[in-house]
């Protein structure tokens, strides 16, 4: 008749434990983070003789993907018009979780005054209530990783958001992270 193959221990270990690293390799690859401006809150308005200062709360939600929690260090997100730096928005030092997401609240102030070599465009995006912004932040902290300790990494944010500049309503946006560098880790 036919001949019976015997079940081995040893092979099924081995195929399990095959599997397994496979399975860590592909899940615990590092990354991107995803960024999404939710809200733009104006907080207050400074006249003062020629300067014009409006400072906001902007609500960004982040979302960790890895499965490792991180710490980042403090930053300053670059808010830019046509171009020109319009201001900046504070990143305060911070943690996440591993596989989750949290809001962050940055502070902003945008200065009204570099919006002179743009005052027409500027006018036109109001009377349309559409207006094109770009952001840029990098992000640097490290990664707790089990055995290996903490890793060194950094994300570069690039955001290009329409916004409705009469209700400061998040119109579109497009986000995109890259994570330049977590110097050989491997979440294995």
């Amino acid at each position: 008749m036919g001949k019976t193959d015997k079940w081995s221990w040893s092979s099924a270990i081995i195929g399990a434990a095959t599997a397994a690293a496979a399975a860590a390799l592909v899940l615990g690859r590092p990354r991107n983070p995803t960024f999404r401006l939710v809200s733009i809150k104006p907080t207050s308005l400074n006249l003062d003789k020629r300067v014009v200062h409006l400072d906001l709360i902007l609500t960004v939600h982040v979302t960790n993907p890895n499965v490792v929690p991180i710490q980042y260090s403090s930053s300053s997100m670059s808010i830019f018009y046509q171009g020109t730096l319009l201001g900046t928005a504070r990143v305060d030092e911070g943690a996440q979780a591993a596989a989750s997401c949290q809001f962050l609240r940055l502070p902003a102030r945008l200065d009204a005054a570099r919006l002179g070599p743009h005052l027409n465009r500027f006018v036109a995006d109001v009377a349309k209530r559409e207006m094109e912004i770009d952001a840029v932040v990098d992000l640097g902290g490290t990664a707790k990783v089990l055995r290996w300790g903490r890793k060194r990494f950094k994300v570069h944010v690039d955001s290009h958001l329409t916004v409705d500049p009469v209700f400061l309503d998040v119109l579109d946006q497009e986000n995109r992270s890259d994570l330049d560098s977590f110097r050989g880790l491997r979440f294995v």
